[in-house]
């Protein structure tokens, strides 16, 4: 029995190797796409700390201040993670953004500096549907990697691997490239849930050469990366979305989500499209923001006619606090309450699209004549 649930797994290994266009060797299963994100960020720096501890790289100065560059509109997963290693004495670059989301590589590259060790930028942004030029931001990274003078460092980096790139792809996966050559990233993160799998199954891809510390002890399993007996039926299932992925289904969401945009925009010209508009925005996102109501509200309503939404990221579903992406897209205030997010997916038709263009005007008229007084 063991030995056919190992050969299950290699398999399934094997599936989403290929899928990312990796080796298998360079998959670790993990129990989330949250805690492949911890795991990579977590993992590269313990890994730094230990090899100054024990002069695998030697510090020039007795306080080396390592660096590690994000945004501002990443998931908490990647942003709690990156404020505890800033406590612990990392310095930390936070990019900003501009209006629809995107961060300028300019500012990316005049950041990057010989003591930066890791940069984490999503692919694209699980609240506004932002798609970040990964692929670009891959390629600074690499021409810095390549011209860096470590004679001048503050650390003598013993070879040119740093700094690293991490991508957290988990809204990507099943929309987007996943390639890892062509995203020219070291590390990337997916789970299943996104793609049509089940939940509680996250993957890290780990380039070939990088070594991590694991914060989970006490196993071997995943080359030593992440303790616990594999979650086969959970890593069966996420390989088998994979294979049933469509690869026609990004242009049927896209076609969908632009005639809804346009269509509401058409019957309510007050709302703001949070993202960008139509280049550049993940086919399955809608976020939009209602002037002057509260989020709460629409969503109590909305669940009345059996319509599913979300006031910000799924994950944040219970804060009370506007959101930090749409805030560090300075979105006014006036609109900051009243933001909603609309996913589409693999069964969702324009006739459910329809249902929803009909009945949403009415719930944002009758909230606007029971609230108009406050």
């Amino acid at each position: 029995s063991g030995r056919k649930a190992a050969n299950e797994l290699t398999k399934a290994r094997l599936k989403v190797a290929r899928f990312l266009g990796a080796h298998p060797e360079e998959i670790v299963f993990t129990g989330s796409g949250s805690e492949a994100n911890n795991l990579a960020i977590q993992g590269i720096a313990r890994n730094f700390q230990f090899s100054i501890f024990n002069f695998q790289i030697k510090p020039k100065t007795q306080n080396p201040k390592l660096h590690i560059i994000t945004t501002q509109i990443e998931h908490p997963s990647v942003l709690e993670p990156i404020k505890w290693l800033e406590g612990e004495g990392f310095d930390v670059t936070y990019l900003s953004v501009d209006k629809e989301g995107f961060i300028n590589p300019e500012e990316l590259q005049k950041t990057l500096r010989s003591e930066t060790i890791l940069i984490s930028v999503m692919y694209a942004n699980n609240e506004i549907g932002t798609i970040e030029p990964i692929n670009k931001i891959g390629k600074i990274i690499r021409e810095f990697r390549k011209g860096l003078e470590i004679r001048n460092s503050k650390l003598e980096i013993h070879e040119k691997a740093y700094p690293l790139f991490h991508v957290d792809a988990c809204q990507a996966a099943g929309c987007l490239n996943m390639n890892v050559n062509n995203l020219q990233a070291d590390l990337i993160t997916f789970n299943g849930s996104k793609i049509g799998g089940p939940r509680g199954i996250g993957v890290l891809y780990v380039r070939r050469g990088i070594n991590l510390k694991p914060f989970i002890l006490g196993g071997g399993q995943e080359k030593g990366l992440r303790a616990g007996t594999e979650n086969l039926p959970a890593i069966l299932g996420l390989a088998k979305a994979i294979e049933i992925m469509s690869r026609n289904e990004s242009v049927k969401l896209t076609k969908l989500r632009d005639y809804f945009i346009g269509k509401l925009k058409m019957t309510l010209p007050e709302i703001k499209i949070n993202g960008p508009v139509r280049e550049s925005r993940l086919p399955n996102n809608i976020n939009i923001s209602i002037p002057k109501l509260d989020s709460e509200n629409l969503l109590l309503e909305l669940d009345k006619y059996g319509i599913y939404a979300g006031s910000g990221s799924a994950c944040t579903s219970r804060a009370v606090e506007p959101s930090h992406v749409l805030k560090a897209i300075g979105v006014e205030k006036k609109y900051l309450s009243g933001a909603l997010r609309l996913s589409m997916g693999r069964q969702t038709t324009k006739k459910d699209l329809d249902y929803v263009l009909k009945v949403f005007p009415k719930i944002v008229s009758d909230l606007k004549n029971r609230y108009k007084n406050n």
